[in-house]
């Protein structure tokens, strides 16, 4: 049973690794698959909104929120470099609000490398960051247009420190310093 599920899981790894995405916005059934299911609710936004907020459906992650653009980019992986830096700043200055709202001074905001991503429609996780938690390569920012672009495949993770932003760069999993 457990070569079934490691299995199972390496068609996504390949495709995340290479950056081939099966979801088809013209093709419904394609959208039908977990690694699609974020692609059919930004499908589902009103026109004109840049980004949206969805619980987390998964049941393991009750105290999460995601953000995620409404824009799509068929047949592949999307990442923050596909968003330009004005849409890279909207997304983390609402994201970072929006956490606040739920978390006070103890929010954290996770975007996993694309070897471990499980949805090829780029999100944030918007959490509770667990405390005590510090880990790899930092950097401090002044404001969300200072957030580094991952552009290797890395992920990062992101959470105040005063009047900072403290950011954990080249990392993979990522959302495990959230709550569940």
């Amino acid at each position: 049973m457990r070569r079934l599920g490691l299995f199972l899981l390496l068609p996504l790894s390949l495709s995340a690794e290479t950056g081939a995405c099966a979801c088809d916005p013209a093709d419904p059934a394609s959208l039908r698959g977990r690694e699609c299911s974020l692609t059919a609710e930004a499908l589902k936004q009103p026109p004109g909104l840049a980004f949206f907020f969805l619980k987390d459906a998964s049941p393991r992650k009750p105290n999460r929120t995601l953000i995620l653009p409404t824009r799509l980019k068929p047949d592949s992986i999307q990442t923050l470099a596909d968003l330009s830096p004005a849409e890279r700043t909207q997304l983390w200055t609402e994201a970072i609000a929006k956490a606040k709202s739920l978390w006070g001074a103890e929010w954290g905001l996770a975007y996993n490398g694309v070897k471990v991503r499980t949805q090829c429609h780029l999100h944030i996780h918007v959490g509770k960051l667990l405390r005590g938690v510090d880990t790899g390569i930092t950097v401090f920012v002044n404001h969300p247009s200072q957030i580094p672009v991952p552009r290797d495949g890395t992920g990062l993770w992101v959470h105040p420190v005063g009047n900072r932003l403290k950011i954990h760069v080249k990392e993979q999993t990522t959302e495990t310093v959230l709550l569940r």
